[in-house]
Protein backbone atom coordinates (compact mmCIF):
# COMPACT_ATOMS: atom_id res chain seq x y z
CA UNK A 1 0.00 0.00 0.00
CA UNK A 2 1.22 3.70 -0.98
CA UNK A 3 2.02 5.43 2.70
CA UNK A 4 0.92 9.29 2.52
CA UNK A 5 3.75 11.61 0.69
CA UNK A 6 5.94 13.02 3.61
CA UNK A 7 5.28 16.59 4.71
CA UNK A 8 7.21 18.78 6.79
CA UNK A 9 5.66 20.68 9.80
CA UNK A 10 5.26 24.53 8.90
CA UNK A 11 6.29 27.24 11.03
CA UNK A 12 3.75 28.95 13.19
CA UNK A 13 4.04 32.56 14.70
CA UNK A 14 4.56 32.55 18.40
CA UNK A 15 1.30 32.78 20.98
CA UNK A 16 2.55 35.37 23.25
CA UNK A 17 -0.75 35.64 25.08
CA UNK A 18 -1.00 31.82 25.79
CA UNK A 19 0.73 30.85 28.90
CA UNK A 20 3.41 28.25 28.15
CA UNK A 21 2.65 25.17 29.32
CA UNK A 22 2.95 22.95 26.66
CA UNK A 23 5.86 21.72 24.36
CA UNK A 24 3.56 21.94 20.78
CA UNK A 25 4.57 21.03 17.83
CA UNK A 26 4.25 23.90 15.10
CA UNK A 27 1.73 22.89 13.15
CA UNK A 28 -2.15 23.79 13.48
CA UNK A 29 -4.66 21.41 12.66
CA UNK A 30 -7.77 23.03 10.78
CA UNK A 31 -10.08 19.86 10.06
CA UNK A 32 -10.75 16.02 10.20
CA UNK A 33 -12.96 13.16 8.57
CA UNK A 34 -12.27 9.62 10.26
CA UNK A 35 -8.99 9.13 10.89
CA UNK A 36 -7.83 11.45 9.03
CA UNK A 37 -6.89 15.31 10.08
CA UNK A 38 -5.37 18.56 8.06
CA UNK A 39 -3.52 21.75 8.91
CA UNK A 40 -3.88 24.75 7.94
CA UNK A 41 -1.09 24.52 5.16
CA UNK A 42 -3.26 21.75 3.94
CA UNK A 43 -1.37 18.87 4.55
CA UNK A 44 -2.54 15.51 5.73
CA UNK A 45 -1.96 13.08 8.04
CA UNK A 46 -3.52 10.35 10.13
CA UNK A 47 -4.21 10.54 13.42
CA UNK A 48 -2.58 7.46 15.82
CA UNK A 49 -3.21 9.67 19.23
CA UNK A 50 -7.50 10.44 18.99
CA UNK A 51 -6.46 13.21 20.78
CA UNK A 52 -4.74 11.64 23.43
CA UNK A 53 -7.46 8.62 23.34
CA UNK A 54 -10.19 11.18 23.00
CA UNK A 55 -11.74 11.01 19.80
CA UNK A 56 -13.77 7.74 20.15
CA UNK A 57 -15.48 8.37 16.64
CA UNK A 58 -12.56 9.83 14.65
CA UNK A 59 -13.77 13.55 13.37
CA UNK A 60 -16.97 14.47 12.13
CA UNK A 61 -18.32 11.22 12.51
CA UNK A 62 -21.87 11.22 9.92
CA UNK A 63 -23.96 10.11 12.81
CA UNK A 64 -22.58 12.26 15.65
CA UNK A 65 -22.35 15.32 13.82
CA UNK A 66 -26.33 16.15 13.31
CA UNK A 67 -26.60 14.37 16.79
CA UNK A 68 -24.80 17.49 18.35
CA UNK A 69 -26.22 20.05 16.04
CA UNK A 70 -29.65 19.05 17.16
CA UNK A 71 -28.61 19.22 20.67
CA UNK A 72 -26.94 22.41 20.71
CA UNK A 73 -30.23 24.13 18.67
CA UNK A 74 -32.32 23.22 21.43
CA UNK A 75 -29.88 23.79 25.22
CA UNK A 76 -26.27 23.38 25.94
CA UNK A 77 -25.96 24.35 29.51
CA UNK A 78 -28.74 25.09 32.32
CA UNK A 79 -27.31 23.84 35.49
CA UNK A 80 -27.65 21.18 38.15
CA UNK A 81 -30.60 23.14 39.86
CA UNK A 82 -33.05 20.99 37.56
CA UNK A 83 -33.32 17.86 36.41
CA UNK A 84 -31.15 17.08 32.90
CA UNK A 85 -33.24 14.01 31.21
CA UNK A 86 -29.87 13.19 29.63
CA UNK A 87 -28.10 12.38 32.58
CA UNK A 88 -30.52 9.74 33.72
CA UNK A 89 -30.40 8.34 30.34
CA UNK A 90 -26.58 8.41 30.32
CA UNK A 91 -25.72 6.95 33.75
CA UNK A 92 -28.83 4.38 33.71
CA UNK A 93 -26.59 3.18 30.13
CA UNK A 94 -23.20 3.39 31.55
CA UNK A 95 -24.72 1.42 34.18
CA UNK A 96 -26.29 -1.16 32.46
CA UNK A 97 -22.74 -1.98 30.84
CA UNK A 98 -20.90 -2.07 33.43
CA UNK A 99 -22.77 -3.95 36.50
CA UNK A 100 -22.48 -0.54 38.85
CA UNK A 101 -25.62 1.31 40.12
CA UNK A 102 -25.43 5.10 39.87
CA UNK A 103 -23.12 7.94 38.18
CA UNK A 104 -21.86 11.39 38.88
CA UNK A 105 -21.02 13.31 35.77
CA UNK A 106 -17.96 15.78 35.60
CA UNK A 107 -16.19 17.56 32.85
CA UNK A 108 -12.78 15.79 32.79
CA UNK A 109 -10.48 12.55 34.03
CA UNK A 110 -8.87 15.36 36.65
CA UNK A 111 -11.99 15.71 38.26
CA UNK A 112 -13.38 12.68 38.17
CA UNK A 113 -10.37 11.58 39.54
CA UNK A 114 -10.55 14.04 42.16
CA UNK A 115 -14.36 13.15 43.06
CA UNK A 116 -13.20 9.35 43.94
CA UNK A 117 -10.60 10.85 46.29
CA UNK A 118 -13.21 12.26 47.86
CA UNK A 119 -15.32 9.50 48.17
CA UNK A 120 -12.96 7.42 49.77
CA UNK A 121 -12.14 9.91 52.18
CA UNK A 122 -15.62 9.96 53.29
CA UNK A 123 -16.22 6.71 52.77
CA UNK A 124 -13.16 6.06 55.67
CA UNK A 125 -14.70 9.31 57.85
CA UNK A 126 -18.07 7.39 57.93
CA UNK A 127 -16.09 4.08 59.16
CA UNK A 128 -14.67 6.17 62.17
CA UNK A 129 -11.32 6.54 60.80
CA UNK A 130 -9.95 10.08 61.01
CA UNK A 131 -6.84 10.02 58.80
CA UNK A 132 -7.72 7.52 56.02
CA UNK A 133 -5.71 6.52 53.36
CA UNK A 134 -5.67 5.11 49.58
CA UNK A 135 -3.07 2.85 48.09
CA UNK A 136 -1.53 4.11 45.05
CA UNK A 137 1.01 3.28 42.54
CA UNK A 138 4.17 3.70 40.91
CA UNK A 139 4.25 5.35 37.58
CA UNK A 140 0.41 5.89 38.17
CA UNK A 141 -1.09 9.24 36.88
CA UNK A 142 -4.18 10.84 37.85
CA UNK A 143 -4.11 14.32 36.90
CA UNK A 144 -2.76 17.76 37.87
CA UNK A 145 -4.31 18.76 40.69
CA UNK A 146 -3.29 19.01 43.89
CA UNK A 147 -4.69 15.90 45.41
CA UNK A 148 -4.39 14.13 41.37
CA UNK A 149 -1.03 15.11 41.51
CA UNK A 150 0.00 13.73 44.97
CA UNK A 151 -1.51 10.45 43.68
CA UNK A 152 0.23 10.43 40.59
CA UNK A 153 3.30 8.88 40.65
CA UNK A 154 5.78 10.59 39.23
CA UNK A 155 8.27 12.86 40.25
CA UNK A 156 8.25 15.15 37.59
CA UNK A 157 5.00 16.33 37.30
CA UNK A 158 4.93 16.75 41.61
CA UNK A 159 7.94 18.98 41.70
CA UNK A 160 7.79 22.61 42.34
CA UNK A 161 4.04 21.42 43.65
CA UNK A 162 4.83 20.69 47.37
CA UNK A 163 3.63 20.37 50.00
CA UNK A 164 2.03 16.77 48.43
CA UNK A 165 -1.75 15.84 49.71
CA UNK A 166 -0.56 13.35 52.42
CA UNK A 167 -2.60 10.24 53.06
CA UNK A 168 -1.29 7.53 50.06
CA UNK A 169 0.59 4.70 50.65
CA UNK A 170 2.36 3.91 47.20
CA UNK A 171 3.22 0.28 46.16
CA UNK A 172 4.72 -1.11 42.93
CA UNK A 173 2.35 -2.56 40.29
CA UNK A 174 1.13 -6.38 39.64
CA UNK A 175 2.99 -7.14 43.19
CA UNK A 176 -0.10 -8.23 45.63
CA UNK A 177 2.31 -9.14 48.32
CA UNK A 178 2.82 -5.77 48.46
CA UNK A 179 -0.38 -4.52 48.91
CA UNK A 180 -0.94 -7.31 51.41
CA UNK A 181 2.09 -6.02 53.34
CA UNK A 182 0.23 -2.39 53.66
CA UNK A 183 -3.09 -4.32 54.27
CA UNK A 184 -1.51 -5.91 57.52
CA UNK A 185 0.80 -2.59 59.34
CA UNK A 186 -1.67 0.01 57.96
CA UNK A 187 -5.37 -0.04 59.32
CA UNK A 188 -6.30 3.92 58.16
CA UNK A 189 -6.49 2.17 54.79
CA UNK A 190 -9.92 2.43 53.35
CA UNK A 191 -9.33 1.96 49.20
CA UNK A 192 -6.98 1.09 46.64
CA UNK A 193 -6.73 3.23 43.34
CA UNK A 194 -5.42 2.37 40.19
CA UNK A 195 -5.29 2.21 36.29
CA UNK A 196 -6.39 -0.56 34.71
CA UNK A 197 -3.90 0.34 32.48
CA UNK A 198 -1.29 2.86 32.85
CA UNK A 199 -1.49 5.33 30.62
CA UNK A 200 1.14 8.04 30.74
CA UNK A 201 3.16 5.94 32.75
CA UNK A 202 3.93 4.20 29.93
CA UNK A 203 1.15 1.45 28.77
CA UNK A 204 1.75 -0.22 31.82
CA UNK A 205 -1.21 -2.98 32.30
CA UNK A 206 -2.27 -4.38 35.76
CA UNK A 207 -2.39 -8.40 35.32
CA UNK A 208 -5.55 -9.46 35.48
CA UNK A 209 -4.84 -12.00 38.01
CA UNK A 210 -3.53 -9.15 39.68
CA UNK A 211 -7.01 -7.00 39.72
CA UNK A 212 -9.05 -10.21 40.81
CA UNK A 213 -6.09 -10.53 43.62
CA UNK A 214 -7.49 -6.81 44.44
CA UNK A 215 -11.02 -7.45 44.31
CA UNK A 216 -10.44 -10.19 46.51
CA UNK A 217 -8.18 -8.12 49.03
CA UNK A 218 -10.56 -5.28 49.38
CA UNK A 219 -13.52 -7.28 49.89
CA UNK A 220 -11.67 -8.87 52.89
CA UNK A 221 -11.25 -5.88 54.05
CA UNK A 222 -13.77 -3.55 53.39
CA UNK A 223 -11.75 -1.67 51.40
CA UNK A 224 -12.51 0.44 47.41
CA UNK A 225 -11.46 -1.00 44.70
CA UNK A 226 -11.15 2.04 42.38
CA UNK A 227 -10.52 1.79 38.97
CA UNK A 228 -9.41 4.65 36.67
CA UNK A 229 -10.58 4.02 33.62
CA UNK A 230 -10.44 7.46 32.12
CA UNK A 231 -8.04 6.54 29.23
CA UNK A 232 -8.61 2.69 28.87
CA UNK A 233 -12.31 2.43 29.29
CA UNK A 234 -14.47 3.50 26.87
CA UNK A 235 -13.88 0.44 24.46
CA UNK A 236 -10.50 1.19 23.93
CA UNK A 237 -9.53 -2.18 24.63
CA UNK A 238 -12.39 -4.70 22.80
CA UNK A 239 -14.44 -4.53 25.96
CA UNK A 240 -16.21 -1.59 27.24
CA UNK A 241 -13.50 -0.94 30.42
CA UNK A 242 -10.15 -2.93 30.67
CA UNK A 243 -10.74 -4.48 33.97
CA UNK A 244 -13.84 -6.86 32.57
CA UNK A 245 -11.21 -9.00 30.83
CA UNK A 246 -10.56 -9.74 34.01
CA UNK A 247 -14.26 -10.73 35.39
CA UNK A 248 -14.03 -8.30 38.35
CA UNK A 249 -16.45 -4.71 38.93
CA UNK A 250 -14.95 -2.30 40.40
CA UNK A 251 -16.57 0.15 43.47
CA UNK A 252 -15.56 3.51 41.85
CA UNK A 253 -14.70 3.68 38.26
CA UNK A 254 -13.55 7.41 37.11
CA UNK A 255 -14.56 8.22 33.46
CA UNK A 256 -13.33 10.44 30.79
CA UNK A 257 -11.56 11.15 27.64
CA UNK A 258 -13.31 8.98 24.94
CA UNK A 259 -17.03 9.04 26.64
CA UNK A 260 -17.83 12.21 24.84
CA UNK A 261 -15.68 11.83 21.48
CA UNK A 262 -14.32 15.27 22.09
CA UNK A 263 -17.07 16.82 24.25
CA UNK A 264 -15.02 17.73 27.47
CA UNK A 265 -16.96 14.81 29.68
CA UNK A 266 -16.62 13.64 33.13
CA UNK A 267 -18.23 10.75 34.89
CA UNK A 268 -17.31 8.40 38.55
CA UNK A 269 -19.87 5.08 38.46
CA UNK A 270 -20.16 3.83 41.55
CA UNK A 271 -21.31 0.50 42.70
CA UNK A 272 -23.35 -0.81 46.21
CA UNK A 273 -20.26 -0.07 48.64
CA UNK A 274 -20.35 3.26 47.54
CA UNK A 275 -23.48 4.42 46.26
CA UNK A 276 -24.37 6.25 49.52
CA UNK A 277 -21.26 7.91 50.57
CA UNK A 278 -21.93 11.30 48.78
CA UNK A 279 -24.68 13.04 49.83
CA UNK A 280 -26.50 16.28 48.60
CA UNK A 281 -23.99 19.41 49.23
CA UNK A 282 -21.02 16.77 49.67
CA UNK A 283 -19.63 17.67 46.29
CA UNK A 284 -20.87 19.53 42.53
CA UNK A 285 -20.12 21.27 39.68
CA UNK A 286 -20.85 24.04 37.62
CA UNK A 287 -20.50 22.49 34.16
CA UNK A 288 -20.66 18.70 34.86
CA UNK A 289 -23.40 17.29 33.33
CA UNK A 290 -24.70 19.44 30.53
CA UNK A 291 -27.05 18.61 27.98
CA UNK A 292 -24.80 18.90 25.52
CA UNK A 293 -22.14 16.65 26.95
CA UNK A 294 -24.83 14.10 27.69
CA UNK A 295 -26.00 14.57 24.42
CA UNK A 296 -22.09 13.72 23.43
CA UNK A 297 -22.21 10.75 25.54
CA UNK A 298 -25.76 8.72 25.33
CA UNK A 299 -24.17 9.14 21.33
CA UNK A 300 -21.38 7.83 21.46
CA UNK A 301 -21.88 4.75 23.36
CA UNK A 302 -24.93 4.39 20.91
CA UNK A 303 -22.96 4.55 17.28
CA UNK A 304 -20.23 2.38 19.03
CA UNK A 305 -23.12 -0.01 19.87
CA UNK A 306 -24.64 0.46 16.62
CA UNK A 307 -21.10 0.47 14.83
CA UNK A 308 -19.71 -2.99 17.05
CA UNK A 309 -17.44 -0.93 17.51
CA UNK A 310 -15.87 -2.78 20.82
CA UNK A 311 -15.06 -5.80 18.77
CA UNK A 312 -13.75 -3.44 15.82
CA UNK A 313 -11.20 -2.08 18.14
CA UNK A 314 -9.96 -5.51 19.58
CA UNK A 315 -9.64 -6.61 15.88
CA UNK A 316 -8.03 -3.90 14.39
CA UNK A 317 -5.48 -3.61 17.25
CA UNK A 318 -4.30 -6.69 17.10
CA UNK A 319 -3.69 -6.08 12.98
CA UNK A 320 -1.66 -3.23 14.62
CA UNK A 321 0.06 -4.85 17.25
CA UNK A 322 0.90 -7.91 15.27
CA UNK A 323 2.72 -5.32 12.35
CA UNK A 324 4.31 -3.73 15.11
CA UNK A 325 5.69 -6.64 16.40
CA UNK A 326 6.49 -7.88 12.82
CA UNK A 327 8.14 -4.61 11.82
CA UNK A 328 9.74 -3.67 15.13
CA UNK A 329 9.83 -6.61 17.54
CA UNK A 330 13.28 -7.72 16.49
CA UNK A 331 15.10 -4.60 16.65
CA UNK A 332 17.76 -3.90 19.08
CA UNK A 333 16.84 -0.93 21.09
CA UNK A 334 12.95 -2.50 21.14
CA UNK A 335 12.52 -3.03 24.66
CA UNK A 336 9.13 -3.97 24.37
CA UNK A 337 5.15 -3.96 22.49
CA UNK A 338 2.71 -4.12 24.81
CA UNK A 339 -1.27 -2.96 25.93
CA UNK A 340 -4.60 -4.19 24.29
CA UNK A 341 -6.58 -3.50 21.80
CA UNK A 342 -5.87 0.17 20.68
CA UNK A 343 -4.00 1.34 22.99
CA UNK A 344 -0.74 0.43 22.51
CA UNK A 345 2.65 1.09 24.28
CA UNK A 346 6.09 0.87 22.28
CA UNK A 347 9.01 0.96 24.65
CA UNK A 348 12.21 1.58 23.43
CA UNK A 349 15.74 1.59 25.45
CA UNK A 350 16.24 5.19 25.37
CA UNK A 351 14.46 8.69 25.28
CA UNK A 352 12.46 9.09 22.15
CA UNK A 353 10.73 12.41 22.61
CA UNK A 354 12.24 13.64 19.19
CA UNK A 355 10.09 10.87 16.99
CA UNK A 356 6.62 13.47 17.88
CA UNK A 357 7.87 16.13 15.15
CA UNK A 358 9.55 12.95 12.71
CA UNK A 359 6.44 11.30 12.74
CA UNK A 360 4.24 14.68 12.28
CA UNK A 361 6.58 15.47 9.18
CA UNK A 362 6.19 11.82 7.93
CA UNK A 363 2.22 12.52 8.27
CA UNK A 364 1.40 10.72 11.68
CA UNK A 365 0.48 11.82 14.53
CA UNK A 366 1.56 9.40 18.21
CA UNK A 367 2.71 10.57 21.57
CA UNK A 368 5.59 9.41 23.62
CA UNK A 369 4.98 9.40 26.79
CA UNK A 370 7.29 8.16 30.10
CA UNK A 371 10.26 9.50 27.85
CA UNK A 372 10.91 6.49 26.17
CA UNK A 373 7.64 5.20 25.14
CA UNK A 374 5.53 5.44 21.90
CA UNK A 375 1.84 5.68 22.48
CA UNK A 376 -0.73 4.66 19.85
CA UNK A 377 -4.34 5.54 20.58
CA UNK A 378 -6.20 6.09 17.40
CA UNK A 379 -9.96 6.60 16.97
CA UNK A 380 -11.87 3.22 17.57
CA UNK A 381 -12.92 3.58 13.57
CA UNK A 382 -9.39 2.39 12.66
CA UNK A 383 -10.14 0.63 9.90
CA UNK A 384 -7.29 -2.07 9.12
CA UNK A 385 -5.42 -0.59 6.15
CA UNK A 386 -5.07 2.13 8.30
CA UNK A 387 -3.77 0.51 10.98
CA UNK A 388 -1.28 -0.73 8.13
CA UNK A 389 -0.78 2.68 7.48
CA UNK A 390 0.62 3.20 11.14
CA UNK A 391 2.95 0.42 10.90
CA UNK A 392 4.04 1.58 7.28
CA UNK A 393 4.97 5.14 8.72
CA UNK A 394 6.38 4.66 11.70
CA UNK A 395 8.59 1.52 11.24
CA UNK A 396 10.70 3.18 9.40
CA UNK A 397 11.21 6.16 11.96
CA UNK A 398 11.65 4.05 14.60
CA UNK A 399 14.25 2.20 12.66
CA UNK A 400 16.01 5.04 11.61
CA UNK A 401 16.41 6.45 15.14
CA UNK A 402 17.45 3.20 17.24
CA UNK A 403 19.87 3.65 14.51
CA UNK A 404 21.89 6.74 15.01
CA UNK A 405 24.69 6.77 17.58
Amino acid sequence: MNAPEPVVAPTLRPMPHVMNTYGRLPLALSHGRGCWVWDTEGRKYLDGLGGIAVNTLGHAHPKLVPALQDQIGKLIHTSNYYEIPLQEQLAAKLCEISGLEAAFFCNSGLEANEGALKIARKYGHDKGIERPEIIVYEKAFHGRSIATLSATGNPKVQKGFEPLVEGFVRVPLNDLAAVERVARDNPNVVAVFLETIQGEGGINPARWDYLQGLRRVCDERGWLLMLDEVQCGIGRTGRWFAHQWAGIVPDVMPLAKGLGSGVPIGAIVVGPRAVDVLGPGNHGTTFGGNPLAMRAGVETLRIMEEDGLLAHAAAVGEVLRAGLVRELGSLAGVKDIRGAGLMIGIELDRPCGVLLARAAQAGLLISVTADSVIRLVPPLILSASEAEQIVALLAPLVTSFLAEA
